[in-house]
C-alpha cells in the first residue's frame, strides 16, 4: 500500500466503527479518514479514544456541514457537528476537516456563498483547517459548489482550504490550470472511480473499474506539487456489489500503481 493512500470510513458505510478497526488491523491499513456518522454511532469520546489508541494517521474527519443555507434558524445542529469534528480532528492530529457547502435552497449561488460564511463564523478551526469539498451536481440538497474552480474561489473568500473530490471534477474544463492555481489551498484529494452513463447518486466505482483517467488527473496534482494524502472514498451500489473488502483492497492496489508511476 502506497504510504500516501488513506481509506475513508465511507468505503465501508454499513460497518460499525469496531468492524472498521478490525478490517484495518487485518489488512495493515494505518492511514484512514473518519466520518462523523460513525463517530456518533460509536460514541464520540469512545471512538476518538479508540482511534487514538490504534495510533492511526488520520487524513480527515468529515464530510460534514449540510447547512440548509436558506434556513438560518436550522443551522445550529450542523454548526455543532462541524465544531465537534474540528475538536476530534485536533485530538487525532488529523490533516483537515472536510465540509460540504450545504444546499442553497431558493438562494442564488452568491447568496448561498454569503450564507455559508455566516454559518461557519461561530466555528473555531484554528487547530485543524477546514477544507471545502466540491460535490456532485446531482445532489443540490447537500451542496451548491460543484466545480473545483468554484470551491477554490469560495474557500479563499472564506479563508479555508479545499478538498479536491476527483469524482466530481475530473471532467472539468481547464482542470490542470485550476489545480495548479489551487495547489496551495488543497488539503486533501479524495479518489473514487465513475462509470460514464450513470445517473444514480451515489454511484462510485472501484478505482480502476470506471472511466476516470487517473494517471492524467492525479498527474496534474502531483506535478503541481501536492504533498498530502490521497483518500479513497467510495459509496454506492457498485461498492456494495463488489463487497467492501474487495472494493477497498482492489482500489488500494490500483491507486498504488498510479501513484508509483507518477513518482508521488
Amino acid at each position: 500500500m502506497h504510504p500516501r493512500i488513506a481509506v475513508s470510513q465511507v468505503c465501508t458505510w454499513d460497518w460499525s466503527f469496531e468492524e472498521d478497526l478490525e478490517f484495518w488491523r487485518r489488512e495493515g491499513i494505518r492511514h484512514v479518514g473518519l466520518h462523523p456518522r460513525k463517530l456518533e454511532l460509536a460514541g464520540w469520546d469512545d471512538a476518538v479514544a479508540a482511534a487514538r489508541a490504534e495510533n492511526l494517521t488520520v487524513s480527515s474527519v468529515g464530510s460534514v456541514g449540510y447547512f440548509p443555507l436558506d434556513r438560518p434558524e436550522r443551522w445550529g445542529p450542523a454548526q455543532e457537528r462541524v465544531q465537534r469534528c474540528v475538536d476530534a480532528a485536533a485530538i487525532l492530529n488529523a490533516a483537515c476537516v472536510v465540509i460540504v457547502s450545504g444546499g442553497a435552497g431558493r438562494l442564488t449561488w452568491e447568496e448561498a456563498a454569503d450564507a455559508l460564511g455566516r454559518a461557519l463564523a461561530p466555528i473555531s478551526d484554528d487547530s485543524v483547517p477546514l477544507a471545502l469539498e466540491n460535490t456532485v451536481s446531482l445532489r443540490t440538497d447537500y451542496g451548491f459548489v460543484h466545480s473545483l474552480r468554484d470551491a477554490n474561489d469560495l474557500a479563499r473568500t472564506l479563508g479555508i482550504g479545499v478538498c479536491m473530490e476527483v469524482h466530481s471534477c475530473w471532467a472539468e474544463r481547464g482542470l490542470a490550470a485550476t489545480v495548479a492555481g489551487a495547489i496551495d489551498d488543497i488539503r486533501l484529494v479524495q479518489v473514487s472511480d465513475f462509470v460514464n452513463g450513470s445517473t444514480v447518486s451515489p454511484d462510485r466505482a472501484v478505482i480502476g473499474q470506471g472511466d476516470i483517467p487517473f494517471d492524467r488527473v492525479l498527474g496534474y496534482v502531483v506535478e503541481a506539487g501536492y504533498e498530502g494524502p490521497f483518500e479513497i472514498e467510495m459509496i454506492g451500489p457498485r461498492i456494495d456489489a463488489a463487497g467492501y473488502e474487495a472494493a477497498v483492497m482492489g482500489s488500494i492496489e490500483h491507486l498504488s500503481g498510479v501513484l508509483e508511476r507518477l513518482g508521488a
